[in-house]
């Protein structure tokens, strides 16, 4: 399944697909994303939870979805865990309805924000 295609035809703009976590921190930093999806195990054995660590502290509290053959990695009661983990094998269905949910739900979080009093 191209994840790349199903966000796209969810209405989003894909700005790019990073296979190492070197990539993922330039491509996020260069062109800030509203969503991160990512894996926990990149494609040169470095770590989709540094990169996502790395990126979060550079751009602030991007909504983040895991996709991963890997979820206990996330889930060791060690940290703070992930709003959104899909574990793999994963159907469609499963990925929209989190980008969904989680671009709602930073939606909502910016109407509150902005709609809330200056004291």
């Amino acid at each position: 399944m191209d994840l790349q295609g199903l966000v796209s035809e969810l209405g989003h703009r894909v700005t790019g697909v990073a296979r190492t976590r070197d990539q993922a921190v330039k491509l996020g930093k260069s062109d800030p994303p509203d969503l991160i999806l990512a894996d926990v195990q990149l494609a040169d054995n470095s770590s989709g939870i540094d990169a996502v660590r790395d990126l979060l502290a550079a751009l602030g509290g991007v909504p983040v979805i895991f996709i991963t053959a890997f979820p206990e990695r996330l889930l060791t009661g060690q940290q703070r865990e992930p709003a959104f983990l899909i574990a793999k094998p994963f159907s469609e269905s499963q990925v929209r309805t989190a980008v969904s949910q989680a671009m709602f739900f930073t939606s909502t979080e910016t109407l509150r924000a902005e709609s809330e009093p200056i004291t």
